[in-house]
């Protein structure tokens, strides 16, 4: 009988928190209907300011007079263009070996 009551009272404290957990619940269902076509207005295109000023010279900085310096320049792109053709060599051998000899 005992454990009856106990049942019982335990079955009504576990309804009063579920009762008082679903107390401020609100459930509803709405139907939007628009009162109207919204649009954003066009947007505005601003151009960039024309400036009009002096045009740019040109400076040839090559043409220093001091052979010194040329050859050294020349020297130094010489250097350039053998390290990228050696470079390239080097990458078409990777490819070449990657896809095998034909």
């Amino acid at each position: 009988m005992n454990r009856k009551i106990i049942g019982a009272a335990l079955g009504l404290v576990i309804l009063a928190v579920s009762s008082a957990a679903s107390a401020h619940v609100d459930v509803a269902v709405g139907v939007g209907i628009p009162l109207g076509v919204q649009t954003s207005p066009p947007p505005i295109e601003i151009g960039r300011p024309v400036a009009y000023g002096p045009a740019p010279l040109a400076v040839d900085y090559r043409d220093d007079g001091d052979w010194r310096a040329r050859r050294w320049r020349e020297h130094r792109e010489w250097r350039e263009h053998e390290w990228r053709r050696e470079q390239w060599r080097e990458h078409e051998a990777r490819e070449h070996r990657r896809w095998g000899d034909y």
